[in-house]
């Protein structure tokens, strides 16, 4: 027992390690003997044992604790992963979205409209001369038709129709500057006259002027007209003459080849342009295209009869009223009456001009009473009776129509913009007739509901 008592530690660190564990060295007051003693050291050698087991776990979760953060953070990045979109339309109210959908069809709509009108304005050296001769081979196509039934080849009767049409141009232009030649010294006289006429008033009429103060006034009037006509200003004019003479003679060219070939050979190029089309739009893109080009030849041969009577009721009126100028008077009006509503007024209005200048206010009033009888008759029974209703077109359209003419293409895009419009008119008219009862779903629930049941037997 003596041997065992020495072995336990007395002092130090292991005394220590005695005393926490709870256990009183031996010998000391407690009342039992050696053998407690070394059951007390038993019990603190076993829980140092455990205490050294419990930090040889706490260190292993420690390095496996590391060890996963760094394979965490050294580990490649999740897949992207996708998943089902939300295809559901917007809960926003049903006029908000009636009011966007219309929106922005409307402004696809006038997007592509002001691009078309751009292109053709800017294109117009070319479109304006392939349209006129569009409106030229649709009032020629019915000479040629005639000589193909006697045997005469397509070519030949569109060569005898453009050369029968430029002999009557230039014999026209012949007889009116012959006209205009003659009498343009009497009316120079008469021009000066009615000048005279008009100083006299300037000094008994109202304005009571005195020869000083017209004499000024036509002093300032000269200084205008001598600081418009500078060296750079009029080679500039002169510059913007030669640019406009150019395009006009291009243009003319164009217009012959082009009055040519749509007259010889107008049955392949419409099947070239159709074989551009879709297959399943084919067959209604050719009808429509024959119902604009019927049409546009009615509405063209109506508007050159319309334009006779005028220039000859204008011409008969101002012959009977003895003005001058009548068969350049009748050119005019002929010419004007080509843009609807408004043309052969303004041309009439030049005939006033002429019978006040050479007749004084009297003729000029009468002549002015003529042109709006000639007018009132053309409105109200030539073409309501010539054009009807296939080809008839609204005034507020006709006015749209010269408005955009005139914007494209000046004076000659107002010539062609009515005859294009109406064959627009009649091609839409053809669409909407040909469209099948039922096709428009509101049609069809119409017809649904105005359908009465039948009950099964």
């Amino acid at each position: 027992m003596t041997s065992v008592g020495n072995d336990l530690p007395r002092g130090g660190a292991a005394a220590d390690e005695v005393r926490d564990a709870g256990v009183d060295e031996p010998g000391a007051d407690g009342p039992d003997g050696p053998d407690t003693a070394e059951e007390r050291r038993r019990t603190a050698w076993r829980r140092r044992g455990r205490e050294a087991e419990r930090g040889e776990r706490l260190a292993q979760q420690f390095v496996q604790q590391w060890t996963a953060m760094r394979a965490e953070r050294r580990a490649e990045p999740a897949p992207v992963r996708g998943g089902e979109t939300d295809t559901r339309p917007a809960e926003v109210p049903w006029a908000l979205d009636v009011a966007a959908a219309w929106a922005w069809r409307l402004l696809l709509i006038a997007g592509a409209g002001f691009l078309v009108l751009w292109l053709l304005a800017y294109f117009a050296v070319v479109t304006l001369p392939l349209a006129i001769s569009l409106l030229i081979a649709a009032l020629a196509s019915p000479l040629v038709h005639l000589l193909q039934r006697a045997r005469v080849p397509a070519a030949v009767g569109a060569a005898v129709a453009v050369v029968l049409g430029l002999g009557f141009v230039a014999l026209l232009l012949t007889f009116v500057s012959r006209q205009i030649a003659e009498g343009a010294a009497d009316l120079g006289a008469q021009v000066a006259a009615g000048l005279g006429q008009v100083r006299d008033w300037l000094k008994t009429g109202p304005l009571n002027a005195s020869d000083s103060q017209i004499n000024d006034w036509l002093g300032q009037a000269q200084s205008t007209l001598t600081e418009n006509s500078q060296d750079a200003q009029i080679v500039a004019r002169l510059s913007e003459v030669g640019a406009a003479l150019g395009h006009v003679l291009a243009g003319l060219f164009i217009t012959l080849f082009a009055t040519f070939f749509f007259l010889a050979d107008g049955r392949r190029i419409w099947s070239w342009v159709v074989r551009l089309a879709p297959r399943a739009a084919r067959e209604r893109f050719d009808e429509s295209g024959h119902v604009a080009w019927v049409s546009l030849t009615q509405f063209v041969r109506a508007t050159v009869v319309v334009a006779l009577v005028d220039a000859i009721g204008i011409m008969i009126w101002a012959a009977v009223l003895g003005v001058p100028f009548v068969a350049a008077i009748g050119v005019l009006v002929f010419l004007g009456a080509f843009v609807p509503l408004i043309g052969a007024t303004v041309a009439g209005s030049v005939a006033v001009l002429v019978a006040l200048v050479d007749q004084g206010p009297v003729t000029a009033l009468l002549m002015l009473l003529g042109v709006i009888v000639v007018q009132q008759i053309e409105g109200h029974i030539l073409q309501p009776f010539l054009m009807g209703r296939f080809v008839s077109v609204h005034p507020l359209g006709v006015i749209v129509a010269i408005g955009c003419g005139v914007l494209v293409a000046g004076v000659a895009g107002a010539l062609i913009a009515v005859p294009l419009v109406a064959a627009l008119n009649a091609v839409v008219q053809h669409l909407a007739a040909a469209t099948p009862v039922g096709g428009d779903p509101e049609e069809l629930a119409d017809d649904e509901l105005a359908t009465p049941a039948v009950e099964a037997p």
